[in-house]
């Protein structure tokens, strides 16, 4: 069977296992990197990384993601955002405050360093 693309799965396939391209990207990155790092520490005897799910004939860690994805063997989970009244954004947002206005870096933002003046 003649094929019209050189991706093996097709994207299509592929599309109808997330919600979106920008998934399809995330997911399909993150998994090459772990497997990626599975076979870089194979030596090491650590057993931390999961090895890959699927027999593949390709060599190439996003090749095997995208198969793995294909098989249903690698899944996502949308996490809820907080809620705008919870204690643990308003925690986020004070702290991101701080760190903006200057108490994180020790400067006041106000102050420009414009270098040296012209005198």
């Amino acid at each position: 069977m003649a094929r019209n693309t050189l991706m093996d799965p097709p994207i299509e396939q592929l599309l109808d296992k997330v919600d979106s391209k920008f998934t399809l990207v995330a997911l399909g990155s993150a998994r090459a990197r772990q497997i990626n790092a599975y076979y870089n520490s194979l030596g090491e005897g650590l057993g931390r990384i999961v090895p890959p799910q699927v027999t593949s004939v390709s060599g190439k860690p996003l090749s095997i993601a995208f198969e793995e994805i294909a098989a249903g063997k690698v899944v996502y989970e949308r996490v809820e955002e907080a809620g705008e009244g919870s204690g643990e954004q308003r925690a986020l947002e004070e702290a991101m405050d701080a760190a903006i206005s200057g108490g994180a870096f020790g400067e006041d933002p106000a102050v420009v360093d414009e270098g040296p003046t012209a005198g």
